[in-house]
């Protein structure tokens, strides 16, 4: 099996063989994406990274000979608009590859799936509770879901800092509270201690009471989660003017380099976790992020990189499961999914992945560097075992 930088050297993406029948069936991916909406700035990003992929996988080819048709529908972030689009795309389309952009659209939509056993899906969630093969048997997602980030984090403060003092705030929505009591019990287990949660509504917020708080806690590390931007700028800014000495991490959501410049001041040594290499990485061998840089001379998001990414293993299980001679099932693409074994992205993750179950439990911190204006890395590549 060709790994994708060794195709992209042979002049074909994932080792796609050349267009072998004409007219043969379309493989269509649809989308649920929120292409307006208060996620619209992950969604835009989404969107081109799928397209971008397709378009290299199609002018190669396609997937074994079958071009992919990818059908998306603008949702605004909002459930019943997601199932809307599902609907109406899956009748007019016999979709094999769906991406979904929100977490309340994956469970919500999980019946459905499995009612059909013909589609496989992944998307914008990283929800612990999606990395669940029995629950969610038709479901996957391109990178660590929220409770293998914070493992990675916790595991990197370990290694740095033996007993660690830590402080968790996150957002008072499902998205935030997912990963908290998991990673307060593998806090403990790796000999940190939690001296402090909070817990604040999403977005612009008056955190003054909350970071005499964190004052008071004194903690070596703040991990935010369940955010984007706000209310992260004003907690830092306020901490650092307090004299608090903390180191303050985000999850991936918060991990974009521009919307980390965004912070102002207050983003000099921000650091986080992150699956991909950014946009900007030179490092190694990333022959699918020259691909990426030559298509789009301009910096692109970690949202497009997740769309990339999410692409190219939809196209790597379809490939896999029309090799084996089989049929685009749900099913059948899930097993061809779960045979991905130490297999090359091209670059875009940092060591060759395996995705035995729902996720891809690997991941780097980074950390931002004010003079560069850039995320760099602060760790080696940290692989969760299974």
């Amino acid at each position: 099996m060709l790994s994708a930088g060794a195709a992209m050297g042979a002049g074909l993406a994932l080792g796609i063989r050349p267009l072998a029948a004409q007219g043969a069936d379309e493989i269509v991916l649809g989308g649920s994406i929120p292409l307006t909406g208060v996620f619209a700035f992950a969604g835009i990003g989404i969107h081109a990274g799928i397209q971008d992929y397709l378009k290299i996988v199609n002018d190669a080819g396609g997937v074994e000979g079958r071009k992919v048709k990818y059908v998306a529908e603008d949702t605004g972030y909002k459930v019943d608009a997601s199932v809307a689009a599902f609907n109406k795309i899956t009748s007019q389309e016999k979709v094999s590859l769906y991406y979904g952009d929100s977490t309340g659209f994956s469970k919500t939509i999980n019946p459905e799936l499995e009612r059909r056993g013909s589609i496989l899906m992944a998307g914008a969630s990283f929800a612990s509770e999606l990395n669940d093969p029995k629950k969610y048997p038709l479901q996957f997602m391109a990178g660590p879901d929220y409770s293998e980030m914070f493992g990675i984090l916790l595991r990197y403060i370990a290694n740095e800092k033996a007993g660690a003092r830590l402080a968790f705030v996150y957002s008072d929505t499902e998205f935030g509270r997912d990963p908290i009591v998991p990673s307060e019990a593998l806090a403990k287990t790796l000999g940190l201690e939690v001296v402090e949660k909070i817990v604040t509504p999403p977005g612009s917020v008056d955190v003054s009471t909350e970071v005499l708080k964190l004052r008071r806690a004194r903690p070596d590390f703040t991990i935010f989660h369940g955010y984007v931007l706000a209310p992260i700028p004003e907690f830092i800014a306020q901490a650092k003017q307090m004299g608090l000495a903390s180191r303050f991490m985000g999850t991936f959501w918060s991990m974009d380099n521009s919307t980390v410049e965004r912070m102002g001041e207050a983003a000099d040594g921000f650091m986080g976790v992150m699956p991909y290499r950014y946009y900007y990485d030179t490092e190694g061998e990333s022959p699918m992020l020259e691909k990426i840089r030559q298509m789009r001379p301009e910096y692109q998001s970690t949202a497009y990189l997740q769309g990339f990414v999410t692409a190219l293993l939809m196209c790597e299980a379809a490939k896999r499961t029309l090799v084996a001679g089989k049929e685009l099932t749900g099913a059948n693409l899930k097993a061809g999914l779960n045979s991905i074994k130490d297999f090359d992205t091209g670059g875009l993750f940092g060591v060759p992945v395996s995705i035995p179950g729902n996720s891809v439990p690997i991941g780097r911190i980074y950390a931002f560097d004010g003079k560069a204006k850039q995320m760099k890395p602060a760790s080696d590549w940290i692989r969760l075992e299974a």
